[in-house]
């Protein structure tokens, strides 16, 4: 039988935050995608015993595959391991917190059956049934920043930056295949490339809870961001 559901999870010194959130995955896919789901966790060069801790977890789960780098190369990098490494027909990464429960990946197939190519979850776009956790300071540099890329940006989408993507496989292959930027901005250049490429993309409003352990510090990285978004503009420049 062919796979049909390939979840991605990047995860860099994520052993104390992971193990809770596969623990939920397996269940949940178990009885969404009984014998058609693998999980890749891509290992970003962890330091900490996440790797050993999914060797030992793979023993039990044959669904499971480990994925590794040698050294830590960023989210972008282990998201585009994970899904060109992959073989399902819909390919969804999600972040090792958790935030996001895996049982919202069925909102987002729906939009696939429903014609998309990539879905978003959103932590902006209100839906039936949804309800975010989150700092009102934290909130409120997620619109700022939001308003700040679609000005900068040819992007539709509300939120760019929430860690629940889903592709159909076709989509995945080619854009991850394009994809350069390994840091925080991977995903701005996914949905401009996507957008770019006549691709269909829909967002969806998701459950999400704030996380303590978050690895971004943006008083550290705007240089950085800013350094992705000047190289993102500067493909918009080149031809298609």
């Amino acid at each position: 039988m062919s796979t049909v559901f390939s979840l991605i999870i990047p995860a860099y010194n994520e052993v104390d935050r992971l193990p809770p959130y596969l623990d939920s995955v397996r269940g949940h896919l178990m009885q969404a995608f009984p014998d058609s789901h693998e999980v890749l966790v891509v290992d970003d060069g962890s330091t900490d015993g996440t790797r050993q801790y999914v060797s030992r977890m793979a023993v039990q789960w044959p669904a499971l595959r480990l994925v590794c780098h040698a050294s830590n190369q960023g989210k972008g990098a282990a998201v585009r391991t994970g899904m060109l490494a992959a073989v399902g027909e819909l390919r969804l990464f999600a972040d090792a917190d958790g935030a996001t429960p895996i049982a919202e990946e069925s909102r987002l197939r729906a939009a696939i059956e429903a014609g998309a190519d990539v879905v978003i979850g959103s932590r902006r776009l209100q839906a039936p049934g949804v309800v975010r956790q989150r700092q009102w300071f934290r909130g409120v540099v997620g619109w700022s920043f939001a308003r700040f890329i679609r000005c900068l940006l040819p992007i539709s989408v509300h939120d760019t930056q929430c860690g629940f993507k889903m592709f159909r496989r076709p989509a995945a292959e080619q854009l991850f295949a394009l994809s350069q930027e390994n840091g925080y901005v991977f995903d701005l250049e996914l949905l401009v490339l996507a957008q770019r490429l006549g691709y269909r993309v829909a967002e969806v409003g998701v459950n999400w809870i704030e996380m303590p352990g978050s690895k971004l510090h943006m008083s550290r990285e705007w240089r950085k961001i800013l350094a992705g978004v000047g190289r993102i503009r500067r493909q918009l420049r080149r031809p298609a």
